[in-house]
């Protein structure tokens, strides 16, 4: 027995023959496997994922739009679940915009050298960026345009796959990021995630100066 589980049942889920495990029977492997909120909630949605249809990059809300107008002394930008850049405002454009691949957050971090020089932090926000996408495609594994952009990474990107084969799952939550600008110099953002619901896997960010960060840097 494992986690109330018959021995039948778990041998049928392990060979594939199983292919609709319940909520329960999925949080009860999740406890017996020690599996964290996030890994959990990965495990349900490799179990029940919800598809993806990809809407079209150049369509963001309005009111996300108006929002970053409005907030025009914060860093905002939205991202799908790709990470493509479906809308950014002046002072997210002046943060990022200038970089290779500034369309594609993830893009940008591993095929532009210069973004190594960007994130005082490149190796820890590299292993968010990779596990954000993981945790993507089992939500939606059936995303074309996802696949293609981990196979597109993959052979271009030799950290990607050092990353990557991890296996690393995770959401980000409120942190601070570092960053040295070609012309601001170092400068702390704390980045503030406010998930969407509509098309899915759409999150605005918004950053302004971090508390902590010191004038001379962090």
């Amino acid at each position: 027995m494992l986690a109330s589980l018959s021995a039948d049942y778990y041998t049928r889920l392990e060979q594939g023959r199983e292919r609709s495990p319940s909520a329960q029977v999925l949080n009860a492997l999740a406890q017996v496997f020690q599996l964290g909120p996030e890994a959990t909630e990965y495990l349900h949605e490799l179990a029940h994922p919800r598809g993806c249809k990809r809407g079209p990059i150049d369509h963001v809300n309005p009111t996300v739009a108006q929002l970053g107008k409005d907030l025009d002394h914060l860093v905002v930008f939205t991202t799908n679940r790709c990470m493509d850049v479906a809308y950014r405002n002046s002072l997210a454009d002046a943060l990022h915009g200038w970089l290779k691949h500034s369309d594609n957050l993830i893009k940008m971090h591993f095929l532009d050298p210069a973004a190594r020089e960007f994130y005082l932090d490149w190796e820890s926000e590299a292993l968010f960026r990779v596990a954000h996408v993981r945790a993507a495609a089992g939500m939606a594994s059936g995303d074309r345009h996802l696949l293609a952009l981990v196979d597109e990474l993959s052979v271009e990107s030799a950290d990607f796959r050092r990353i990557w084969d991890r296996h690393d799952v995770r959401a980000r939550t409120n942190e601070s990021i570092r960053y040295r600008h070609p012309e601001v110099g170092e400068l702390t953002l704390s980045m503030r995630p406010s998930p969407s619901t509509a098309p899915p896997g759409r999150i605005s960010w918004s950053a302004a100066p971090s508390p902590a960060a010191r004038p001379n840097g962090p």
